[in-house]
C-alpha cells in the first residue's frame, strides 16, 4: 500500500481527478469518462513491472503466495478506489451544496472495480498497455452498448453505478453488492492468473 499511495500514478491521478472535478462538476461526462482511467493509474501494472524485473522471487521467498497476491490485488484495488474517492471529498468539502447527492462510497467501489479489471486484464495478456487502457475500453463498450442497443440493462451502465438514475432493489447498497460481487469474481480470476505465473517461473 505504501508503494502504490506513494507512486506518481497515485499522484497524477489525484491532481487529475481535482482538476476534472473543479473544472467540469460531477455530473459531467468527462467525469464519469476520467474514472475508468485515472483509478488504473496508481498500482495496476505492479505484478508485470515485478515480473519483468524478477522482483518477485525475492518478495514471495519474505511474503508466501497467497500473502503476495492478495497484497497485490488489495493494494491495487484500493489506491484505485481513493484516486477516485479523495478528489471527491475535496470536491464536495468545497461545493457543499451541489455535491449534495454524490454517494462517495459508490464512486470509491467504482474506482476499485475498474483498478481490479484493469489488474486482470493486465495480468491475463502480459501487457502494461491493455492494463492501462483495458478498463477504459471496456467501459466505454458497456457504455455504448447500453445507450445503442439495451437501455432497459441499466445495472451494467457503469455511468449508473456512481450516479443512479433508476431504482435499484436495496437502494445504492444494492449497487454496492454488485459491485462488490464483481470484485470477488476478480479476485479469484486475479488469483488464478497470478498462481499459474508464479507455478510456471
Amino acid at each position: 500500500m505504501k508503494r502504490a499511495l506513494c507512486s506518481g500514478g497515485f499522484l497524477a491521478g489525484l491532481a487529475a481527478g481535482i482538476f476534472i472535478l473543479m473544472k467540469s462538476g460531477f455530473d459531467s461526462q468527462l467525469y464519469r469518462v476520467s474514472v475508468s482511467v485515472l483509478a488504473v493509474l496508481p498500482y495496476t501494472t505492479a505484478w508485470l513491472l515485478e515480473e519483468q524485473s524478477g522482483f518477485w522471487k525475492a518478495a514471495l521467498a519474505r511474503a508466501g503466495v497467497n500473502a503476495y497476491i492478495f497484497g497485490k490485488y488489495f493494494s491495487c484495488i484500493l489506491s484505485g478506489g481513493l484516486v477516485e474517492l479523495l478528489p471527491g471529498l475535496a470536491y464536495v468539502w468545497l461545493f457543499r451544496e451541489e455535491a449534495s447527492d454524490i454517494n462517495l462510497w459508490l464512486v470509491f467501489l467504482s474506482g476499485m472495480l475498474w483498478a481490479a479489471v484493469s489488474a486482470v486484464l493486465g495480468a491475463f495478456t502480459r501487457s502494461r498497455y491493455i492494463a492501462y487502457g483495458g478498463a477504459f475500453v471496456l467501459c466505454y463498450l458497456l457504455v455504448i452498448l447500453h445507450e445503442r442497443y439495451f437501455p432497459w440493462l441499466y445495472c451494467l451502465y457503469p455511468y449508473e453505478w456512481i450516479a443512479p438514475s433508476h431504482t435499484w432493489i436495496g437502494g445504492w447498497q444494492g449497487i454496492g453488492l454488485l459491485l462488490g460481487s464483481l470484485l470477488l469474481l476478480l479476485l479469484f480470476l486475479y488469483y488464478e492468473i497470478l498462481r499459474r505465473c508464479i507455478a510456471r517461473g
